[in-house]
């Protein structure tokens, strides 16, 4: 167990990390999840014939917007400058494959505004296609979003 936590202080309670003395850096973070959905289900995004609208379009806006707002809704994180985001779908056998790279340059990392990109990205596609997966219970049993993680992590000093 480590010795001093950093994100609470001497009685316990809560605190945000103090970056002020840090150096500013050029930093870039990737992170990556997918969502396995069913075959016609992926050959209607691949053809833009759900019924809601452009799938990818509308999870690209929402994957850009989470990364905008993390601070607002993972505790103790820092507002950082957002310099650029990239999102990119892949359209596969299986699932939607969502990867969003984020830079900024700042004092502290952008890991979790990638990880909220790729999370409301996911949550998006979820959206935009549960007619098309929901069975006749109304259930989602091939639905699933996992394999989200950080596959690339950059500062440059």
């Amino acid at each position: 167990m480590p010795e001093e936590f950093t994100h609470v202080d001497e009685d316990g309670d809560a605190q945000m990390v103090d970056v002020g003395e840090k150096a500013e850096s050029q930093r870039r973070a990737v992170a990556r999840g997918q969502i396995r959905l069913t075959e016609s289900t992926l050959a209607a995004i691949d053809a833009d014939e759900v019924e809601k609208g452009d799938v990818l379009t509308t999870a690209r806006i929402g994957a850009i917007q989470a990364v905008k707002h993390t601070w607002e809704t993972v505790p103790m994180c820092h507002q950082i400058p957002i310099t650029n985001v990239e999102v990119e779908f892949t359209v596969g056998d299986e699932a939607v494959e969502i990867t969003v790279a984020v830079e900024t340059v700042g004092k502290t990392g952008c890991e979790m505004e990638a990880l909220e990109g790729v999370t409301t990205g996911l949550n998006v596609v979820w959206d935009m296609v549960k007619a098309n997966e929901k069975d006749e219970d109304g259930e989602y049993p091939a639905t699933t979003i996992e394999d989200i993680r950080v596959v690339e992590k950059t500062v440059d000093r």
